[in-house]
């Protein structure tokens, strides 16, 4: 495993698990803060954003790996997923290269980025990593594109899967949609296998929890009937409605400065039919296996 590894992204959800297991694990951990103060749990925290460079030199100093997990997932323009999504990467990777000690750096980024015309966050990860690879001279880029990720800490899917478990099933877009899910502590177990790899592959690798072909919402329905011992009820929730409600939500956005999650760009995300993906690179290559499927989740309340 690598001696220092610079993290982005540490107090947010996929982050705060990540730190916890790499600390636990023993790495030496320097992790950005925006506030002063940062978690007793022995990460060496540098205080900044990812519009600071001199705190980005800071964190990247004498790092031998570097793992970008931060970036914005609302925004009511693309300018914002722009700025905050590809500035702010561009900037990471060239204080990494000119460091003059990073090996390798792992860009967290989203099965989105497989579709950039969907949406302005998709459109962002996609552009991120272009100009990561671009950028990254000597330095070996690995990307990773989890489905979507739940766990403890997560505040969007907790309220659906709550519901689910009440016996409603609130699904958007087309009946026959394929989706993916990834448990974020086997986002986690992923990163540590990408660590452990004597050299870190330059690719681009899917994850899920290796339901084959994805869940339908038949099958979702299904799971959380046997859990539940009792119906699920799918509730369709027509496009036509949903970007209804995106554009009113973008307005009322605009008028609170306060940055929104649905938009009707991030529709096109929720309804696009086909959100499955293959391990097989990653299992192949760094040798990682999910271990938490949907239904373990769902049965343990692990979200």
């Amino acid at each position: 495993m690598a001696r220092i590894v610079a993290l982005t992204g540490a107090t947010g959800f996929i982050g705060a698990v990540l730190r916890r297991r790499l600390t636990q694990a023993g790495v030496s951990l320097r992790a950005l803060n925006r506030r002063r103060d940062g978690f007793e749990d022995g990460t060496e925290w540098i205080r900044g954003t990812l519009e600071d460079a001199d705190a980005l030199a800071r964190l990247v100093a004498g790092a031998d790996a570097v793992v970008h997990c931060a970036g914005a997932v609302r925004g009511g323009t693309p300018g914002h997923f722009e700025r905050v999504n590809v500035d702010g990467s561009l900037r990471l990777i060239e204080a990494a290269r000119n460091a003059g000690r990073c090996e390798r750096f792992l860009l967290v980024s989203s099965l989105a980025a497989r579709h950039p015309e969907l949406s302005w966050y998709a459109h962002s990860k996609f552009e991120a990593e272009r100009r990561v690879r671009q950028a990254a001279g000597d330095i070996a880029v690995t990307v990773f594109r989890p489905t979507a990720v739940y766990g403890p800490g997560d505040r969007e899917m907790r309220p659906l899967f709550e519901w689910l478990l009440r016996g409603w099933l609130f699904a958007p877009g087309p009946g026959d949609a394929r989706l993916s899910f990834l448990h974020v502590e086997d986002l986690a177990g992923a990163v540590q296998c990408w660590l452990d790899a004597p050299q870190a592959p330059a690719a681009t690798y899917e994850l899920n929890d290796c339901q084959p072909d994805g869940y339908d919402w038949e099958r979702i329905a299904s799971i959380a009937a046997g859990i539940r011992r009792g119906p699920v009820r799918r509730i369709p929730i027509p496009a036509p409605f949903l970007k209804g409600l995106a554009r009113v939500n973008l307005l009322v956005s605009h008028l609170s400065r306060r940055a929104p999650m649905l938009t009707p760009a991030k529709v096109e995300e929720l309804t696009h039919p086909d959100w499955s993906c293959s391990n097989e690179p990653i299992r192949r290559d760094l040798g990682w296996e999910p271990r938490i499927a949907l239904r373990n989740a769902l049965q343990e309340r692990w979200f």
